[in-house]
């Protein structure tokens, strides 16, 4: 049998699910590349003019590398462009809860890593 075709076995990385009051739910990789932890000091840590602005891009970055499902009101949305456009039309309660679940997957999984 040749190596095309074979099957081959992919790691797919671990990941969490977060349920808010409303039954919403938030899924998110256990894993971050050395690469993407790299810039996301950067990012977090690059704009000194503006310590909100730095902070408001580190919560973005994380959630473009991390969210692979969001669950609102039933309908699963998994599309990256469609999820970040979620999350930027979101109300004030849901980045917060958004944000909240975050920090508490980076306490758990990258323990290492600043959070905004």
């Amino acid at each position: 049998m040749g190596r095309r075709n074979r099957e081959r076995s992919r790691l797919t990385p671990p990941s969490s699910e977060y349920r808010d009051s409303e039954g919403n739910t938030l899924t998110l990789r256990g894993s971050l590349r050395p690469g993407a932890r790299r810039q996301y000091a950067k990012v977090l840590h690059g704009t000194p003019l503006s310590r909100e602005d730095a902070w408001q891009r580190a919560i973005e970055f994380l959630f473009e590398r991390l969210v692979v499902r969001w669950d609102v009101a039933g309908l699963p949305i998994e599309r990256q462009a469609e999820l970040l456009g979620r999350y930027r039309m979101a109300s004030v309660q849901e980045r917060r809860w958004v944000r909240d679940v975050l920090r508490e997957h980076m306490a758990e999984h990258f323990p290492e890593l600043e959070q905004p």
